[in-house]
């Protein structure tokens, strides 16, 4: 069974594009949030997210924001800029679909899905061990699969050290999993772990398997789209380097 997880798509078409023609077919689809926000086109990521089958997908904090279910003061002054222009430019049905979307934890078989932390579904970002381990207390399956920071990573606890490590996978490499980890796919539409290319994980709960993977695509078309729309030199500009 192959279970494609995505993360902070980010209104990113090309992106999101390109992780779909890489990952193949695949059984289901988990979206851990974030599907708007800095990016160029978030009525085609939406349109495109909610026709893919047999979709879980969850709220994330800009999401949130372009609802107006969480002040714009708590962003950036770049980030607010994306946001009160894709609230503006955001169709019915797509306000809809993210109105659809749960803001809480959900669990399927031995995986909890946040887009945040377990203990904080929208806001709080798991970056290091400390937060890791806190957040060990507040989901009870043997898998918590996270997004939000943009990094793709694992955070492993091994249980006879009682000892939090923090892996980062090399992409393309099929890993064992083993109780309990946080899992992140890391971040579609705007990586920040210098690596720019689009991230996501292939999940198998049947051979217990968690393979983090990385696709090309045209940044130059997204980065001209941004300009074009008058939308933030930043957001186009961290693209190339994923900063």
């Amino acid at each position: 069974m192959r279970i494609l997880v995505l993360s902070d798509i980010h209104a990113n078409y090309e992106a999101l594009q390109a992780v779909l023609n890489d990952a193949g077919p695949v059984d289901e689809v988990w979206c851990l949030g974030d599907v708007v926000g800095y990016g160029p086109d978030p009525n085609e990521c939406i349109e495109t997210l909610r026709n893919l089958p047999n979709l879980i997908c969850l709220m994330g904090n800009h999401d949130v924001a372009v609802l107006g279910q969480m002040p714009l003061s708590v962003f950036n002054g770049e980030a607010r800029h994306a946001l009160m222009w894709q609230t503006r430019s955001l169709t019915t049905e797509s306000m809809a679909f993210l109105r659809s979307l749960p803001k809480t934890a959900l669990v399927r078989g031995e995986v909890t899905l946040v887009h945040g932390s377990p203990r904080d579904p929208i806001w709080e970002y798991i970056l290091n061990t400390l937060t890791a381990r806190i957040n060990l207390d507040y989901f009870d399956t043997p898998f918590c699969f996270v997004g939000h920071s943009h990094f793709q990573g694992i955070f492993q606890l091994d249980q006879e050290r009682n000892r939090i490590s923090m892996i980062v996978p090399r992409p393309g490499e099929s890993l064992p999993m083993t109780p309990r980890a946080i899992f992140n796919p890391g971040s579609v539409g705007q990586p920040r772990d210098r690596d720019p290319r689009a991230a996501y994980a292939i999940y198998d709960p049947e051979a217990h398997t968690w393979e983090p993977r990385r696709a090309p695509y045209d940044i130059a078309a997204v980065q001209k789209r941004i300009r074009e729309l008058g939308l933030p030199e930043k957001h186009a500009a961290r693209l190339a380097e994923g900063w």
